[in-house]
């Protein structure tokens, strides 16, 4: 019987490992390299290199111009990719430090396209969030978070969302048709939004807005941040969103980062 510690060595694609180091050495030449040059550079063959590199350029990894290899646009969508993945993380960090800060569930939602968009939420099993028993982009007029967002909207625009999304009573305390409503959105200034058992009974909410873009206009982008707590700690709510109102003027350069999520 053998002794000692063995390894597992993995298989490995030698074709794939090959086309991968062509791969690096293009991007070592922004201006492009003539595939002898590639070859040479990654002791390649040259016959496998052409194959791997016509294979390459056909899935859009490297463009030939006048000879010469270059990154293709494959590589940059790769890129972006990564670049996506790390704004995400980046959300999620900021949402558990709030939530982590304030002891409850910490949301956020833009309003995006016509639609309420809840892009992030940070919850515990200590405090978990609102359970979404009734969908949240056709409910707006019910939570808080969607109320905030459209009380952002200018009237035509809000007017848009209501005729796809009519008010109808969620819970015996949701607000029952569209006049009481928009009143309610015309006296929303820059304080918490609050609502109570509106959208989910034995549940409070409240909602911040944040400002997401370049200001007002078309680069501008309705986001608004929210937390929900039980009924039996609604003492707790409005500082604990006064406490989130307070820290997220630090947040928009970080939110403008995740308006591609």
């Amino acid at each position: 019987m053998a002794t000692g510690t063995s390894a597992t060595v993995p298989t490995l694609i030698g074709s794939v490992q090959r086309a991968l180091r062509l791969l690096e050495a293009v991007a070592c030449h922004p201006e492009g390299a003539p595939a002898k040059q590639l070859a040479r550079e990654t002791s390649i063959p040259l016959p496998t290199a052409y194959h791997l590199l016509r294979t390459l350029t056909h899935e859009d990894y490297l463009r030939r111009e006048k000879g010469l290899f270059l990154l293709g646009g494959a590589v940059g969508r790769l890129a972006l990719g990564e670049s996506a993945q790390s704004r995400r993380g980046g959300l999620d960090r900021t949402l558990e430090h709030w939530r982590d800060a304030i002891g409850a569930p910490v949301y956020l939602a833009f309003y995006r396209e016509g639609e309420i968009e809840l892009v992030g939420c940070a919850d515990s099993p200590y405090a978990p969030a609102v359970e979404e028993w009734a969908d949240f982009r056709e409910t707006g007029h019910a939570h808080a978070i969607g109320q905030c967002l459209l009380s952002r909207l200018d009237p035509g625009a809000r007017g848009d969302h209501l005729d796809r999304h009519p008010v109808r009573p969620v819970t015996p305390h949701s607000v029952r048709d569209r006049r009481t409503l928009l009143e309610r959105l015309d006296a929303v200034g820059r304080g918490p939004v609050v609502e109570r058992q509106e959208y989910a009974l034995g549940t409070v909410c409240a909602a911040v807005p944040v400002t997401v873009g370049s200001g007002a206009g078309a680069g501008a982008v309705a986001a608004a941040m929210a937390i929900s707590l039980p009924l039996s700690q609604e003492a707790r709510l409005l500082p604990a969103v006064e406490q989130l109102r307070k820290g997220v003027g630090a947040l928009p350069g970080a939110l403008a980062l995740s308006i591609s999520i």
